[in-house]
């Protein structure tokens, strides 16, 4: 017996679906099917993992949806009218009819969201062509009419979606619900409806699930959606219904007399025939001068950053540069190099700090030449075949660091140049962990919070469930011997992994030749309403072959433009930070003394006692010590400080290998090495070398026994022992497991180095850049001052007239002992409208004399009670009057700038702009005492999250025995 699902949901219909597509998949096939259907519910999240699925497990797949049609028209939205739309299953007959769908999804995401993305009739009829529709469940709308006895009603529905669709492309769907009084009167006026309109019958199952055996795990998942207990009396249950993936035979025993609608599930499946266009490049238009192709601008940009970066060529730069341009121009990359090229010089342009180059990216001299990245290639021995392997070509990947307050000017400026409707952020899809899914289970079933949290506190981190069990004792005795354990990690287990909640790609943007929705479905953000973001997740959209960039918001970046901010505004010094010395010896000594508080890579307790060992005095030290602060290579450390200060003898295995060990005191570093070594003693090319890598890290046997064969060999045909060979694979193929790419390492070296630089030359400017960027963070606050004051600077309480937004430098004590002092938003209960209101005044204006002359100054809502007393209680008016005589009149000043004004609001001024003196009012203070530093102190801690101006414990220290 042949039938196919064509109503089928798997996880992505969030919170309603049970199945993992893998799972679903395999499920069908076991099954027998040769076909199947996924119609998740208003999206098409998971539609290019179930082809791949499919297509991998030799089953044909129907890509559908599940669509949410307004009851009148998609831009209608009234809660009593618009709130319940019917259902209607599409599927893709053609790839005319997938490209529809990718429209339609989107637009009911764009335009017609209320409660759920909607459609209307409209919208099904500009991009009808190539679908098949299904009635649907008893949510649809000729569902509705029959179970409202209206069959002509329901007749003028079907008759309105067959001129819709076309005549035979719309099918009216027959369910096996036996305890639901409704659906039996569906299925009989389907028939009735059938005689009348000519559309045929389908027989379908509605599945969420693969098992019966499921149905209270699915119970639970829509629970957990509708924030129910599986105990409330109130809500709708699943469980009383068949829901899973019913064999062809279980579907025919249930429609004995509708044999036609299950044979009409076969007779659909084969009509939907559609190829996904995988793996084919699909490249922004990056617009060219006239008569030029994209290889000839490349080319020339290349030979004019030549002059910039070396000044003149020499024939290492030339070869190189010829190489790549040539497996670029074979590739079809061209383009791509354009396009990343503009985009980042656009930012420097614009005073962005972007990072000197990121993963492999860096072994390109045409990324270096275009000003892509920072960091030259030749001098430190990086391969462009890290980067674009001509073994085996994929899509180039560079991946750009960029400031990350400044990340969304970048992504604006892609924006605009391709079209807002060619850019979009990736979505990403939220889970549920194994701790995750015990609480969430627990709560439905009505199992205490303390119970729940006790068990899943035994699942150790990223572990899954079926492993916690095998591995811990506690969890399994429980299991075994407490049936609330037993049924509560049941239902944890079927619910973990599945899809929880849609969230945007941390740092995935694709931007794409056509408007968006030519390749993938799009849809809102969750986190902002005109954020869009693609339905298709980071894998999808790679193998659609769609260009996907990642601009990584990099904090320390933000730092080291900050930095260079304050530098200028203080000292009138312009530094440009991709031009400054590596071999400046303030900077080495900072790293030889551990000092690295706020470096980046470099401020680990274990990465400190290493500088110290180390004592670094060139950047390739830099670049070995980021490679090898891992796990794995971290043992090999102790053998590379050695190494370099000549503590150990450097011996090679063959003469060969000097040249590439040289620098790293011959130990193995970098995977670039890896891939010289193959290259040099066993003839390999670079590329092949990469592959021998990525062998290695596979531990697939087979294949490694290949490489090593083949090394081998390639060694014995370069004059090599197979003895001497043999040790060579001995000394390669562990490291190859945890080698580093010194692309990526001398890239973040790199901005490890500036800001050490920056804070070895210009240390308050650069702590003050520092605490800006952890100033949410007390702890890191903590840590950062005092390290400021280890290095001789003071740091401050906020000032009303010293202070800015954030951290400062005060540039009249630059010439004495250097200070920093506290932001005003950093000040708790003070908002940045508040700050930003006092600063403007103060720049227009000048310094505040008195406190009575800032409340004439400032009419802004947020100067209220909370925020005056914060700003007082943190010491921001001590250099005006005292902080109990200001606390003590509160209200009294309040009341003084509300009466100031209310005068400037009357209009009360004279020609000057100043209101007359016999109208100011007057304050009055009434007497207080004074406030002892005790509480001044606890006020600091309060209000800033960390004793500023003392400790309450510093006069206690010379009591301290020595």
């Amino acid at each position: 017996m042949s039938f196919t699902h064509l109503h089928v949901h798997s996880h992505y219909s969030l919170l309603d679906g049970l199945s993992k597509i893998p799972d679903l998949v395999g499920h069908a096939k076991k099954l027998g099917m040769t076909s199947l259907a996924l119609t998740d519910h208003g999206s098409l999240y998971g539609a290019v993992e179930f082809y791949q699925e499919c297509k991998k497990q030799g089953i044909k797949p129907i890509i559908g949806v599940e669509l949410y049609v307004a009851p009148r028209k998609l831009t209608d939205k009234q809660p009593k009218l618009d709130t319940k739309p019917y259902h209607l299953v599409v599927l893709a007959e053609t790839i005319e009819g997938y490209n529809n769908l990718l429209s339609i999804v989107s637009k009911a995401h764009l335009d017609g969201y209320y409660y759920k993305p909607r459609v209307d009739i409209d919208l099904l009829n500009k991009y009808s062509t190539g679908l098949i529709a299904l009635s649907s469940c008893l949510n649809g709308e000729v569902a509705k009419a029959l179970v409202n006895k209206n069959i002509d009603a329901a007749e003028e529905v079907v008759r309105k979606y067959q001129d819709v669709f076309g005549q035979n492309n719309f099918f009216l769907e027959a369910q096996h619900n036996p305890t639901i009084p409704e659906q039996q009167i569906v299925n009989n006026g389907i028939i009735e409806l059938s005689k009348r309109t000519g559309a045929e019958l389908v027989a379908t199952a509605d599945s969420h699930y693969l098992l019966p055996d499921d149905a209270e795990a699915q119970d639970i998942l829509v629970c957990i959606q509708t924030k129910h207990q599986l105990a409330d009396e109130k809500r709708l249950s699943m469980r009383a219904e068949d829901y899973s993936l019913a064999s062809p035979q279980q579907m025919q025993s249930w429609f004995p007399d509708m044999p036609e609608a299950v044979q009409n599930t076969d007779k659909i499946a084969a009509r939907c025939n559609i190829e996904l266009p995988l793996n084919e490049i699909h490249m922004p238009y990056y617009e060219l001068p006239i008569g030029k192709t994209a290889d000839e601008v490349l080319r020339e940009l290349c030979i004019e950053g030549i002059e910039k970066r070396y000044q003149i060529t020499n024939e290492a730069i030339s070869k190189r540069l010829d190489y790549e341009l040539s497996i670029i121009n074979k590739t079809g990359y061209a383009s791509y190099f354009l396009i990343v090229q503009d985009l980042v010089n656009w930012a420097k342009e614009q005073g962005i700090v972007v990072g000197p180059g990121r993963g492999s990216a860096a072994g390109s001299i045409v990324a270096y030449l275009t000003s892509i990245t920072n960091i030259d290639p030749i001098k430190y021995d990086l391969l462009f075949e890290r980067f674009l392997n001509p073994e085996r070509v994929s899509m180039p990947d560079i991946d750009l660091d960029i400031a990350d307050i400044r990340r969304d000017e970048v992504i604006s400026y892609v924006e605009e140049k391709y079209g807002k409707d060619h850019v979009a952020q990736i979505i990403t899809f939220g889970t549920m962990a194994a701790r995750a899914a015990v609480r969430d289970v627990g709560r439905v079933l009505g199992i205490s919070y303390g119970y729940c949290d006790t068990i899943a506190k035994l699942i150790p981190m990223f572990t899954n469930l079926d492993e916690a069990m095998k591995t811990v004792p506690e969890l399994r005795d429980l299991y075994q011997s407490d049936p609330d354990a037993m049924r509560l990690l049941d239902g944890a287990r079927k619910l973990e992994g599945v899809v929880r909640h849609t969230s945007t790609h941390a740092c995935g943007v694709v931007i794409t030749e056509k408007p968006l929705e030519n390749y993938t479905p799009v849809q809102y953000s969750s986190a902002s309403d005109d954020a869009i973001i693609t339905q298709y997740s980071l894998h999808p959209v790679e193998a659609l072959g769609l260009l996907k960039m990642d601009f990584l918001g990099l904090k320390n970046l933000t730092i080291i433009e900050d930095a260079l901010g304050i530098i200028k505004k203080t000292t009138d010094e312009v530094i440009d930070i991709e031009k400054i010395t590596l071999e400046d010896k303030k900077t080495y000594k900072l790293l030889k003394e551990g000092h690295t508080t706020g470096i980046f890579q470099l401020e680990s307790a274990g990465m400190k006692r290493y500088l110290r060992t180390l004592k670094p005095t060139e950047f390739e030290d830099i670049i070995a010590m980021v490679a090898l602060y891992r796990p794995g290579p971290m043992e090999r450390i102790p053998d590379y400080v050695d190494g370099k200060h000549g503590r150990r003898e450097i011996r090679y295995l063959h003469p060969d290998l000097k040249p590439i060990l040289e620098k790293t005191y011959g130990i193995l570093v970098y995977q670039e090495q890896v891939m010289a070594m193959v290259r040099d003693l066993a003839g390999f090319t670079a590329g092949e070398g990469y592959l021998l890598i990525k062998a290695v890290a596979k531990k697939i046997s087979k294949l490694l026994n290949e490489q090593e064969a083949k090394f081998i060999s390639g060694c014995e045909k370069n004059g090599i022992s197979k003895n001497i060979a043999d040790k060579l694979w001995a000394f390669i193929e562990p490291f190859a497991k945890y080698g580093f790419n010194k692309s990526h390492s001398t890239g973040y070296a790199l901005i490890a180095y500036q800001t050490a630089y920056l804070k070895a030359n210009y240390a308050p400017q650069f702590m003050a850049s520092l605490l800006t960027a952890d100033q949410d963070d007390s702890d890191r606050i903590a840590i950062e001052v005092q390290e400021a004051r280890d290095m001789g600077i003071t740091v401050m309480p906020p000032d009303i007239n010293e202070s800015f937004s954030t951290f400062t430098v005060v540039k009249e004590s630059l010439s004495g002992k250097p200070r920093i002092r506290f932001g005003l938003a950093a000040i708790k209960n003070v908002g940045q409208k508040l700050v930003t209101a006092i600063i403007a005044e103060r720049k227009s204006g000048g310094p505040f004399k008195s406190i009575e002359d800032l409340l004439k100054r400032i009419h802004q809502k947020d100067l209220n009670k909370k925020s005056l007393e914060s700003l007082i209680k943190s010491g921001s008016f001590d250099g005006l009057d005292e902080s109990s005589r200001l606390l003590h009149n509160l209200e009294t000043l309040l009341i003084y700038n509300k009466q100031v004004q209310s005068e400037k609001a009357s209009g009360q001024t004279n020609i000057f702009g100043q209101l007359p003196v016999e109208n100011t009012p007057q304050l009055h203070f009434k007497e207080s005492g004074l406030v002892d530093e005790r509480q001044k102190l606890q006020w600091e801690k309060e209000l800033l999250g960390l004793y500023v101006s003392a400790h309450p414990l510093e006069k206690l220290k010379d009591n301290l025995p020595a």
